[in-house]
C-alpha cells in the first residue's frame, strides 16, 4: 500500500515541486492551501507524513501543527515543518508544538526526499 503524503503550503509551486518529487518515489499525494483545510484534510486522510508550511494564509502553520498533535487519531503522523523561516526562535518554536523535523526552504531536492522516505520507511 503506497504512503500517504498531506502537503499543506499555500505556494502553488512550492507545493507543485514537493509533490512532483514525492510522487516520482510513488508515494500518494494530497495538497491542501490553507490552515483549516489542511487540519480537516489531515483528519479524513490520515497522512503518515505531513509536509507543513508556517506562512499559511489563515492560520500559522505553528497552530496547524499543534492542532494536529492534539488529534488522536494521528499520533502516529509525521510532520515536517517545511519553511522560509530560518531563525532559531521559529525554529525552537516549531519543535516546542510537535514537529517531527524542520528543513529551510529551498531545501535540496535529495535531502528532501531522503529525509521523507526515512521517516516513511521507504528505501
Amino acid at each position: 500500500m503506497p504512503k500517504k503524503v498531506l502537503i499543506i503550503e499555500d505556494s502553488a509551486t512550492d507545493a507543485a515541486i514537493v509533490k512532483e518529487l514525492l510522487e516520482k518515489e510513488g508515494i500518494k499525494v494530497e495538497v491542501s492551501v490553507s490552515g483549516k483545510d489542511g487540519v480537516e484534510k489531515a483528519l479524513s486522510l490520515a497522512p503518515d507524513l505531513i509536509v507543513l508550511d508556517i506562512l499559511l494564509p489563515d492560520i500559522s502553520g505553528f497552530d496547524v501543527c499543534a492542532k494536529l498533535k492534539e488529534k488522536a487519531s494521528l499520533t502516529g503522523t509525521i510532520v515536517v515543518v517545511l519553511s522560509v523561516k530560518d531563525n532559531i526562535e521559529d525554529i525552537t518554536r516549531a519543535f516546542h508544538v510537535g514537529a517531527d523535523d524542520y528543513i529551510i526552504k529551498p531545501p535540496l531536492p535529495e535531502l528532501l526526499i531522503r529525509k521523507i522516505k526515512l521517516y516513511l520507511g521507504i528505501r
